[in-house]
């Protein structure tokens, strides 16, 4: 499973030491320039570096989305206007003289290399060269503004270099979360996949017996009446349970692509839970008992089988992630309306949610259980370990 609140802290630290550095850099050109005199222009070019400077966090400091065209509009406005006044600048002092504004605009540089970055990052693919190279130059050519002598040339070169930084780490990222992206789509795929062949299963399943159970009602229908009216039942409560499985199939199988002839796996449901748990109590240190509360008969087949795969998740994280818990506790709580599913382990290794997210097992778990209409979540308990909770609904009317 993903954890959006632990990514979203870091983005927002980045975010605030990104001001703290800037604020920093902006009392620096600040108090630098003061020492140089307040002259009319120096103090109108001043106001505009601090103002551009202001203006970058505007553009890198938001959370923007992914593909943003937005994004990149911005960075070549920021861009050309920072380029505009650095030429201004050359051309109302003349080339290779020491110019009126001091430094460059430190804080405008940082400014501008952040918003490299944040283009090549999550900008729209179309414009976000176009945006980054523009940002790019302006920042090679700021240091222009303090003069033309090749110590400022040196300093422009570096400033290049920094922006080619940035604009890699940017596209990097890009290129991880693209292929994080696609490893997610591919596992629900495959998972939805994995729960159509489940459904067919039983669907195959129920629709031979409505078959056996016609042919055999047809021959007994003159000796024996009564049975043909309990046949007639049981195929009435078969149909209805496979049209029941037959919309949750076309609901979720979403790869019209994929081979109708797949191999079909055995179906595994809680009453395969014991066999499960004596499997892992002969692999771990930490022996998973099962708790079972109302009847387990007569479950849909997808909500059985779904269940199966919460606890051998939880088995399999608590293998992997808690290599110091003792015990793991499995239970399974029927209600008129829900199945509920725990998986509680008690270990004492800290653990936070991106670590158990590293994998994509919970990633297609949750898509399964979702397409039931169910809820499943996984965390630190209160008194200690991990704990997931899945809740699968037993009842159409409760998906709705």
């Amino acid at each position: 499973m993903n954890a959006p609140g632990f990514s979203n802290w870091w983005i927002r630290l980045g975010q605030l030491a990104g001001l703290a550095a800037m604020a920093l850099l902006g009392l620096f050109d600040l108090r630098f320039g003061l020492l140089r005199g307040m002259g009319t222009a120096f103090a109108l070019l001043l106001l505009v570096r601090l103002g551009l400077a202001m203006a970058t966090t505007l553009v890198w400091l938001p959370v923007h989305r992914q593909g943003s065209r937005l994004l990149p509009l911005a960075a070549l406005l920021l861009g050309a206007t920072s380029l505009a006044v650095t030429a201004g600048v050359v051309v109302l002092t003349g080339a290779g003289t020491r110019p009126i504004g001091g430094t460059w605009g430190l804080a405008e540089s940082a400014g501008l290399l952040a918003v490299v970055f944040v283009v090549a990052r999550r900008g729209a693919p179309r414009l976000a060269p176009w945006a980054a190279v523009v940002a790019a130059l302006a920042a090679a050519a700021l240091p222009l503004r303090a003069g033309a002598e090749s110590v400022y040339v040196i300093f422009g070169l570096l400033q290049a270099l920094a922006a080619v930084g940035a604009a890699a780490v940017g596209i990097y990222l890009r290129v991880v979360a693209a292929g994080r992206e696609r490893t997610i789509a591919l596992v629900r795929a495959e998972q939805r996949a994995e729960f159509a062949r489940d459904l067919h299963d039983f669907i195959a399943h129920h629709v031979t017996g409505i078959v056996v159970q016609a042919q055999g009602a047809r021959f007994i229908a003159e000796q024996d009446p009564q049975r043909v009216i309990v046949a007639l039942e049981q195929i009435e409560r078969a149909g209805a349970e496979t049209m029941a499985s037959m919309r949750r199939m076309v609901g979720v199988l979403r790869n019209p692509d994929a081979p109708p002839d797949a191999p079909l796996a055995p179906l595994a449901g809680v009453a395969d839970l014991a066999p499960l748990l004596e499997g892992h109590n002969g692999t771990t240190n930490a022996p998973a008992r099962l708790h079972v509360d109302g009847p387990l008969d007569g479950l849909p087949v997808e909500v059985s089988t779904s269940a199966y795969r919460v606890v051998m998740e939880g088995l399999t994280n608590t293998r992997q992630h808690a290599p110091d818990a003792r015990s793991v506790d499995v239970s399974v709580r029927r209600t008129p309306d829900w199945l509920l599913v725990r998986v509680a382990d008690d270990g004492a290794t800290p653990r936070t949610a991106p670590a158990r997210g590293h994998g994509f097992g919970l990633i297609g778990l949750s898509e399964r259980v979702r397409a039931l209409g169910g809820t499943i979540t996984a965390g630190p308990g209160v008194a200690g370990g991990w704990v997931l909770d899945a809740a699968l609904p037993l009842r159409p009317a409760v998906v709705r």
